[in-house]
């Protein structure tokens, strides 16, 4: 019943929005935080082994439509902040699990953290987001919209993890189980990391940047309409190859790539292993 409801709201826009349309947002955005539902989940019939749910990122833009602008500052007199009044920072209790260190992150609600996500300062978390259990989110990184992380990641200083809101039908980012994303890297445009890969400092996944695996004598990239998947226990590191146009070829020139050069081993594992000192 709630997806049919969001979806005739968010198609059929009244001329002025009611208690009873907030309370419908309200329950929808509750069940975003408790992780009932999911902007993506996991779909085995699928090429990538996902599929969005178009009604849920339909109900997360919704709440944009809604929102008001309103005054979100914790110190009026020294530092103000303005946002969306259906997107306050979302509410967590010392029940929930969840360790925030102290330094000015953020999450917004309407996102699912789950137990023993640990967040160290400054990071973020926005709306419509799924974060697994025992995650790390390190050191200015950020979580995008409807980015789908799954349990025991490390995503590590400086990562950016893009979220694809819109369009709605558009799978967002998933990092599946056991991710290990390296400092500074990037994961864009509905690239599906799957369980166990890691991506070596730097490293930038998109739909136009060809990733060539070294070991299995293959390039993945995206199509029109399938996002870039790596492997499961794929070890990916910043590459580039080189401009095959006479001019590119005269300069020298070279593009972006990334390069599997492994897969995981017991080396990789013993490495990976460090981290769970912080926890």
């Amino acid at each position: 019943m709630l997806p049919s409801q969001i979806e005739r709201l968010f198609d059929e826009p009244p001329a002025q929005y009611t208690e009873e349309h907030f309370r419908l947002f309200r329950e929808f955005k509750d069940a975003l935080n408790r992780g009932e539902i999911r902007a993506a989940e996991p779909d085995p019939s699928s090429k990538t082994g996902w599929r969005a749910n178009a009604w849920v990122k339909k109900g997360i833009l919704l709440g944009f439509r809604m929102g008001t602008i309103e005054d979100m500052s914790l110190d009026g007199k020294r530092q103000r902040f303005f946002d969306k009044s259906t997107y306050p920072v979302r509410t967590i209790n010392a029940d929930d699990g969840v360790r925030i260190v102290p330094g000015g992150s953020s999450i917004r609600d309407g996102s699912f953290v789950g137990r023993g996500v640990i967040c160290m300062p400054p990071m973020f978390i926005n709306a419509g987001a799924y974060v697994g259990e025992g995650t790390m989110i390190d050191s200015h990184a950020l979580v995008g919209s409807c980015a789908q992380v799954g349990g025991n990641c490390h995503i590590s200083a400086g990562a950016q993890i893009g979220g694809v809101l819109e369009p709605v039908g558009a799978l967002p980012v998933v990092l599946e189980d056991e991710v290990l994303v390296g400092g500074n890297c990037g994961v864009y445009e509905g690239t599906v990391v799957k369980r166990r890969a890691v991506l070596g400092t730097g490293t930038i996944l998109n739909r136009s940047i060809p990733v060539y695996d070294l070991v299995r004598d293959a390039v993945y990239t995206a199509t029109d309409s399938d996002p870039l998947v790596i492997p499961e226990q794929a070890i990916v590191v910043p590459g580039s190859r080189a401009v095959s146009h006479a001019a590119g070829a005269k300069w020298g020139l070279s593009l972006q790539a990334a390069v599997i050069v492994k897969y995981r081993d017991a080396k990789t594992d013993a490495r990976v292993q460090l981290e769970d000192l912080l926890r």
